[in-house]
């Protein structure tokens, strides 16, 4: 099926997906970004908001490394304490293609 002189059909949809879901990552970042200033921003303590105002180019900067220290950190612990292995691991019991591939594995072990 043809829209807009586009091929639609399952192979171009899945490729459509995974575009999405890259933009979608990249615009996590901007997000974070965005939340970390908004965060710089909320501070209510006059010597705190006097001294962000006063050093923007200093502070705003520091505390974007901070920001990206702490995620390296908890990224770091993400993978130290396995979350992310067995993330994959329950996703890949849910991709047809690599369970298909599991079976012809085991089969060929067991045909040995």
């Amino acid at each position: 099926m043809k829209i807009l002189g586009i091929q639609l059909n399952k192979k171009a949809l899945v490729r459509w997906k995974i575009y999405i879901d890259r933009a979608r990552m990249y615009i996590g970042y901007i997000s974070f970004i965005m939340i970390a200033f908004m965060f710089l921003n909320d501070f209510k303590n006059e010597t705190i908001r006097s001294f962000l105002d006063d050093n923007k180019l200093i502070s705003y900067p520091a505390m974007m490394v901070v920001f990206l220290i702490f995620s390296l950190i908890l990224g770091r612990l993400d993978t130290k304490f396995g979350f992310r292995k067995e993330e994959m691991r329950n996703a890949s019991t849910e991709n047809p293609v690599l369970m298909e591939i599991l079976e012809k594995v085991n089969r060929i072990e067991k045909s040995r």
